[in-house]
């Protein structure tokens, strides 16, 4: 069994920051992929970044150049720090573990932005 664990969510005010930890608990076998996904009312869970093992660090278009992803230095810990938020980024986001075939996701952490 695989547990995802997300913090750092909160209310903050357009152009403020925050930081989303999210830490992996369980067995798997090896960690193909690690990464945030965020999904606002009504609309599609969207890929807003990913650590891919041994390969690149992909972002979402909405997010380049604003937001971070990185490792911890606890293994299978990793920190979104998102900058220069914006009403838009408000949404619910999860973090999401990669096992070869199966992947995870963590119950998510809600960020809102106000204008």
């Amino acid at each position: 069994q695989v547990q995802l664990m997300e913090s750092g969510g909160g209310k903050v005010q357009a152009g403020e920051s925050l930081r989303l930890s999210c830490a992996a608990y369980g067995r798997w076998s090896s960690t193909a992929a690690m990464g945030w996904y965020r999904q606002a009312p009504g609309q599609q869970r969207e890929l807003v970044a990913v650590i891919i093992t041994n390969g690149p660090t992909n972002y979402g278009d909405s997010v380049k150049g604003r937001f971070t992803i990185s490792r911890g230095d606890v293994e299978n810990t990793i920190y979104l720090q998102m900058n220069s938020l914006k009403p838009e980024d408000t949404a619910v986001y999860y973090c999401n573990l990669v096992e070869d075939t199966r992947e995870y996701w963590g119950p998510g952490t809600q960020v809102t932005v106000s204008s």
